[in-house]
């Protein structure tokens, strides 16, 4: 007999066990066969810098987080509704996010006294009354998947790592999910060998074990979000940056050229662009950070959409030849997926704190264009944007994502390539009165490609003449091209659309974000909004230069709060150049905002007043 569904709104589930339990990939596929269920959803991945810490340790906890809806969802979520704990560790780590009275699934297999010395526990939770605030259901997962494949004769290494399987499947059991995406994944990854059998039995078995089990008397349904007609595809940052810049490619019709070294968390767009050398796509691997964006350079000199990834530690190796790209005046795209710092910090833990590095980060008065990502579909479009800027300027531009929107996923509509506007490229071939730092409206000089006749010049780090190119040590030339860098960023500014805003054009209060603060500060303020306070939102993608009409924004708002994931860095460039009293709240703790914290900041704003 059939069990009863329950129709719920919103559901958050955090998968949680070793970092070699296979907790990312649960959580993946969870989020896949959500996606195509209709759901609208964001994901958090939180997993350790280690490659595999010691085993049942806190240090080796691996996290995946799934927030998904009959609604529109801004965030993870604050709090999961669901933990499934693989370990005790697991179940340390994770305890104290999971709601009151939410559901607690354990692995009971894992919590012998081996593993809970190794949490840190005296005593078996599960046993001791401690967990008695919440809906606690023990399964042996271990043992069941191990039983449900004994007849494969898989070694007993091979056999155990199956137990994720076990766990999506009862999962997918609990909120009514198909098994059929998955169940194809396991089919195009591990063919049809046993490892394959043995995965889709472990699936199934968890799926069937939720059927059967006297532990749930009921599951539940999530109905299908409201979402706009179109085509869609479930992305992370990464990924998306990554489709970016293959799109501006084929919209400037130049050939992209990525020199990079890898590092967490911005490997991944390495790993991606190097699948597409039948499209022209050309990715060096180089020896070190300073040889990756000198070969970067090299290649825009000669024609290419010349980008370079990195993170903070890289953009500090990357200064001087970041430099060299402003002298030069050759169009680059720097993309920064900043992390925890500083030095090594915290390589898969996220934060905003590189904005000065980016703004100020190089020797002498060195200006250049600086975005931000606010989400992982949003990181396409600003990759797009970048590149644009970056060749109709002919100007370095850095490019702002962070760990948070690299690894997270959201539903993501697919755009139809002739909706997005051509990039204008304009290669110098005439000779006739050609200088090298000639300028147009723009003060952008001309794109003269190396062996092209009567077009050769000198171009080099020294101090430019202006107009000839020549070096020079003059005083007055020297201050008079550090004014030009600098207008030429300025100019940028008065391309860039109207900013939005969200809410009413003027009110009590208004909150100021950038970056991945986006989804958090954007549930918080309808939140309030629906509380019937008079707040509104505006989110910066450009913060360098900042857009011409956001001073006389921010004077129509009584008090302007900006939350940011650092000690306060945007804040300062707001409080200075527009005299406004912005209050900052910051936080710094390599996890991104829940939509709760940015509530009871806009409280504590409006309460003071």
């Amino acid at each position: 007999m059939s069990k009863a569904v329950e129709t719920v709104s919103t559901v958050a589930i955090r998968f949680a066990g070793d970092s070699g339990d296979g907790m990312q990939l649960t959580g993946t596929q969870f989020t896949d066969t959500t996606a195509l269920a209709g759901n609208d959803l964001a994901t958090f991945p939180d997993f350790p810098a280690e490659i595999r810490a010691p085993a049942g340790t806190l240090a080796g906890v691996s996290g995946f987080q799934i927030n998904f809806s009959s609604a529109a969802v801004f965030t993870p979520g604050d709090a999961p509704d669901v933990l499934i704990a693989m370990n005790p560790a697991a179940l340390r780590a994770n305890l104290g996010d999971l709601k009151q009275g939410g559901m607690l699934i354990l692995n009971t297999e894992a919590f012998n006294k081996k593993n809970l010395q190794r949490a840190g526990y005296g005593a078996n939770p599960a046993d001791d009354g401690s967990l008695k605030n919440y809906k606690v259901f023990q399964a042996d997962i271990t043992g069941m998947t191990l039983k449900s494949i004994e007849e494969l004769k898989l070694n007993n290494r091979a056999a155990v790592r199956c137990k994720n399987f076990f766990a999506l499947g009862l999962v997918y059991w609990l909120y009514n999910r198909s098994m059929e995406h998955t169940v194809e994944w396991v089919r195009q990854k591990f063919g049809e060998g046993e490892l394959a059998e043995a995965n889709l039995r472990a699936l199934k078995a968890g799926y069937n074990f939720g059927e059967t089990t006297e532990l749930f008397d009921h599951n539940y349904e999530v109905e299908k979000a409201p979402i706009a007609a179109g085509r869609y595809r479930n992305i992370a940052g990464n990924e998306a940056l990554g489709l970016g810049l293959l799109a501006a490619a084929e919209l400037s019709g130049l050939e992209l050229f990525l020199g990079t070294y890898p590092i967490t968390p911005a490997s991944d767009i390495l790993h991606f662009l190097a699948r597409f050398r039948n499209l022209g796509v050309k990715t060096f691997q180089a020896e070190d950070e300073i040889a990756a964006v000198c070969a970067a350079l090299g290649a825009a000199y000669a024609g290419s959409l010349a980008i370079t990834t990195t993170s903070g530690p890289g953009v500090a190796l990357k200064a001087e030849a970041i430099g060299l790209g402003v002298m030069l005046e050759l169009p680059l795209v720097i993309c920064n997926v900043q992390r925890a710092g500083p030095s090594t910090g915290m390589p898969t833990k996220t934060e905003q704190a590189d904005l000065l590095q980016a703004l100020y980060g190089r020797n002498g008065e060195c200006p250049l264009p600086v975005i931000a990502a606010r989400s992982p579909g949003d990181a396409f479009y600003a990759a797009i944007e970048a590149c644009r800027i970056a060749v109709k300027h002919m100007i370095p531009v850095m490019l702002l994502t962070d760990g948070f929107i690299a690894n997270s996923a959201e539903p993501w509509a697919v755009p139809d390539m002739s909706s997005l506007d051509p990039i204008e490229v304009s290669f110098r071939t005439d000779p006739t009165g050609f200088a090298p730092y000639s300028r147009d409206d723009r003060l952008a000089r001309p794109w003269a490609l190396p062996g092209v006749p009567g077009l050769e010049h000198r171009i080099g780090g020294l101090e430019k003449e202006n107009i000839s190119g020549n070096i020079s040590y003059d005083p007055q030339n020297h201050e008079l091209m550090c004014k030009l860098r600098a207008e030429r960023v300025q100019r940028v500014a008065d391309e860039l659309p109207p900013t939005e805003v969200f809410g009413d054009d003027s009110g009590d209060l208004l909150v100021l974000g950038w970056g991945c603060t986006f989804g958090a500060i954007r549930g918080g303020v309808e939140a309030m909004r629906e509380r019937g306070h008079k707040v509104s939102h505006v989110h910066l993608r450009h913060l360098s230069p900042l857009p011409n009409d956001l001073g006389e924004i921010l004077r129509r708002f009584d008090r302007v709060l900006l939350p940011e994931l650092n000690l306060g860095q945007l804040v300062k460039l707001i409080r200075e150049r527009y005299l406004v009293d912005a209050k900052s709240y910051p936080k710094i703790q390599g996890q991104p905002f829940k939509e709760s914290e940015i509530v009871e900041a806009i409280k504590a704003q409006l309460e003071a007043h």
